[in-house]
């Protein structure tokens, strides 16, 4: 197997294992990598542009984002007080409009407490639950991560 697709074949579990919330289901998780992978070869035959040590850097760090904001969301749901500040984040991106930007708040949304709810030039626009969180910088560093996945 190439080092790309490899990395596909990564990208798409790790994808899987995010959407599945953890490693259950891994065996329909290993089958659908498989199959997304054969799929994006025969459609997108060309280079990917993803970096095979950024792109894992990223799907860890999103997996441990989303298991600690979504632990986070569940004790302020448990909590009687409900310790919830809600407003709108501002994140001025760098990634041009287009399919980066897209990806981009597209893997934001998988956050827990944080939704991308529209652009306004090059300013991404977050909701979310609780504006006391550091959720400008967790998605500065998330963009610098995803950036540095697709041009190395």
């Amino acid at each position: 197997m190439s080092m790309e697709r490899a990395a596909r074949f990564a990208l798409f579990l790790g994808l899987w294992l995010v959407l599945a919330d953890g490693w259950s289901g891994l065996g329909f998780g290993l089958l659908a990598a498989a199959l997304a992978t054969w799929a994006s070869v025969r459609l997108m035959p060309g280079r990917m542009g993803l970096h095979p040590i950024p792109a894992l850097r990223l799907i860890g760090r999103t997996a441990a984002q989303t298991l600690l904001a979504g632990t986070d969301i569940a004790r302020r749901a448990l909590d009687p007080r409900l310790p919830l500040r809600p407003g709108m984040v501002a994140h001025a991106t760098a990634l041009p409009e287009g399919m980066a930007r897209d990806g981009f708040t597209a893997l934001a949304s998988l956050a827990p407490g944080a939704l991308p709810a529209g652009t306004e030039g090059d300013v991404v626009m977050v909701h979310a639950l609780d504006t006391r969180l550091p959720v400008a910088a967790d998605l500065a560093a998330t963009e610098a991560l995803y950036a540095q996945a697709q041009h190395g």
